[in-house]
């Protein structure tokens, strides 16, 4: 079997389609073309055309997987499932989540750290949101704790801290509102009202 042509896809101008005995067998990414030394008019073995073949299926996943974080941070659980929609081999989808790990492009920890600090920052969720998030994207506790570990007065602070500032919008003049607000980001009844209170003797 003989390679007999090599050319760059349309839709997809990173890979490139493979020929042997002028019928398309595989694509690879360029960097997989360029490392793998094939060429036109390379002679193959079958047991060397089925490696390429994998070589291919391969390169192909890990291309998906790479644009899909790419995008913006996922979770390990979340890298898995989009592989497993996309019918990527078990082994496959193992073999691509270690690599992605150890190239740093995987890391739950991290990704605990970034989003519990956005949460607090941007939506002012309570801790006890946050745990909740993180474990629905199937964030490893140690992960979760380390993101989001602190003491009871560090939440008791960050709940004044909002009432203060939705204090200053109108509509949360009315303690029924702002309990409603306050309850969805997460934080407990009676903390709220024990912040409310703290709040009205000030």
């Amino acid at each position: 079997m003989k390679i007999t042509k090599i050319s760059q896809q349309v839709k997809r101008s990173d890979r490139y389609s493979v020929y042997v005995d002028e019928t398309y067998t595989f694509s690879l990414s360029e960097g997989a073309l360029v490392e793998s030394g094939i060429h036109s008019g390379l002679e193959l073995s079958t047991a060397e055309v089925d490696r390429f073949k994998q070589l291919s299926l391969d390169d192909k996943v890990y291309g998906q997987a790479l644009r899909y974080v790419a995008m913006r941070s996922h979770t390990t659980w979340e890298v898995q499932q989009y592989m497993e929609r996309k019918a990527a081999p078990p082994a496959l989808i193992e073999q691509t989540l270690n690599k992605l790990t150890d190239l740093g492009l995987l890391d739950d920890f991290k990704y605990a750290e970034t989003f519990a600090r956005d949460r607090r920052l941007l939506r002012s969720s309570s801790r006890r949101k946050i745990i909740a998030e993180l474990r629905k994207k199937r964030v490893a506790s140690s992960a979760i704790e380390a993101a989001v570990g602190g003491e009871p007065d560090d939440e008791r602070s960050a709940l004044a801290s909002m009432i203060e500032k939705k204090r200053r919008q109108s509509k949360y003049q009315d303690d029924t509102k702002l309990m409603q607000y306050l309850a969805r980001q997460g934080y407990g009844y009676s903390d709220i009202k024990r912040a409310l209170s703290s709040d009205e003797d000030y």
